[in-house]
């Protein structure tokens, strides 16, 4: 009850960050997973979290949809859906070895950087991906020309990294990165490496971008900001970091449940904004929960109006 007693008494001004929650990638592929069971019928196998949302698994999974880590869990016959960040090579074969029926439902933008990783490769490069261990997207990528390719998580890593000829080395980066972030171990990059070449466009993709300088702008006036999106959410983490170096306590959380009333405490102002595979009831949710603590103000602040779309791949197109 203190707890409770003191949120309540603190919240007055709630700022909404501008573009936040669901990008073009996320509903596309969201999208495709419900078309395939529209049309097909459960079950429909999903490779992996079709987006790294709890929320969006769940109510999928309660649709009919099965998540498996990896193709040996599929039936024979079983329709097949890749999820949004992409598979390597190797997962494509395997499912073309098995005639398993597929829809492919990575973002367009993550395809951009494997075409990328193909071309830099396929020239002779050395071909460093900026990017975190162990993401499903970085993985697939370096699958891609993977005697070709060394991963660089970090400053530390971009300052050892080793290429195979100085003169012919390349860079791509994870789409979900922090933009500072990866501009800093860039700068490391092309000190080392003079002759380094990237990509005619920039790899993090809008939504990332957006969603970063959007909470840039409402955390500098914030005392608190709560991140709506689940822990394995590359972009979601992302954007803890950025209100935090904008000056905000920032926390990451699933859904309204997770918000602990002692992070509130003594806020007058709370940001909110949401990783871009968040869907945006959550955020209403936490925005209604906080307005029952008394605040009396909820304001939207827009960076920037997002209008991207994406064709749904021709297994599930509307005829």
């Amino acid at each position: 009850m203190a707890e409770w007693g003191a949120a309540a008494g603190s919240v007055d001004e709630v700022l909404l960050a501008s573009p936040r929650s669901f990008c073009a990638g996320v509903e596309r592929a969201i999208e495709v997973v419900e078309q395939a069971l529209r049309r097909h019928g459960p079950p429909v196998y999903v490779r992996k979290q079709i987006v790294h949302n709890t929320r969006v698994v769940a109510d999928l999974r309660a649709r009919g949809a099965v998540f498996v880590d990896e193709l040996d869990e599929v039936p024979d016959g079983g329709l097949t859906v890749f999820s949004a960040h992409g598979v390597s090579p190797a997962v494509r074969r395997e499912a073309a070895r098995r005639r398993l029926p597929l829809v492919d439902a990575t973002c367009p933008l993550v395809t951009k950087v494997h075409s990328e990783a193909r071309r830099f490769a396929g020239r002779g490069d050395t071909v460093l991906l900026i990017g975190h261990a162990g993401h499903e997207e970085t993985e697939g990528t370096l699958g891609e020309a993977p005697e070709r390719m060394r991963l660089v998580p970090d400053l530390a890593a971009a300052e050892t990294v080793q290429v195979d000829d100085p003169s012919r080395v390349s860079y791509l980066v994870q789409t979900t990165l922090a933009v500072d972030e990866a501009a800093g171990i860039l700068d490391a990059l092309r000190r080392r490496f003079p002759a380094l070449a990237g990509p005619g466009s920039d790899d993090i993709c809008y939504a990332t971008t957006n969603r970063q300088r959007a909470v840039t702008t409402v955390a500098a006036r914030s005392a608190v900001v709560l991140v709506v999106g689940s822990a394995n959410s590359s972009n979601s983490r992302r954007l803890v970091e950025v209100a935090e170096r904008a000056g905000a306590r920032a926390h990451l959380v699933d859904d309204v449940s997770c918000v602990d009333l002692r992070w509130l405490a003594g806020a007058t102002t709370v940001g909110v904004t949401a990783g871009a595979s968040a869907p945006p009831g959550l955020v209403d949710e936490v925005v209604a929960a906080l307005v029952a603590l008394g605040a009396r103000e909820v304001s939207e602040h827009p960076t920037v109006v997002e209008d991207v779309s994406f064709t749904l791949p021709k297994e599930v197109r509307q005829p």
